[in-house]
């Protein structure tokens, strides 16, 4: 899957779709307006971007996923490791926590899930 490099409001609206997914672009046009401070042909701008991008497809004016998000942001996050830390989880994870604590609450949350990727 080619690389779907999105900007900072477009990763917001994105997760605005996915939390109110199936959702209609008119319902997308008063929540941007909140959110945002958009007008509709912006909101409709970006909808049209991000459906192109093939994160959503729209239907009659009915926004549906494609990409579902966690699957959007695992492949984000696996092309970041790839680029910034030669594809080394472990080297990442060091780089990550060298100047942060991590609570017991998450190093149990990161056991279990390394435990539940390596069944």
């Amino acid at each position: 899957m080619p690389t779907i490099q999105l900007g900072i409001v477009e990763s917001q609206f994105a997760d605005m779709i996915w939390d109110h997914a199936p959702v209609s672009s008119s319902e997308l046009v008063h929540l941007a307006q909140d959110a945002f401070g958009w007008k509709r042909t912006t909101t409709h701008t970006v909808i049209k971007r991000l459906c192109e991008k093939g994160l959503f497809v729209n239907n009659n004016g009915i926004i549906s996923t494609v990409l579902a998000k966690e699957d959007f942001y695992a492949q984000m996050s696996k092309e970041f490791v790839d680029t910034n830390f030669n594809g080394s989880l472990p080297y990442f994870v060091s780089c990550f926590t060298k100047n942060a604590k991590l609570s017991k609450n998450d190093i149990d949350l990161i056991r279990s899930l390394l435990k539940e990727s390596k069944e």
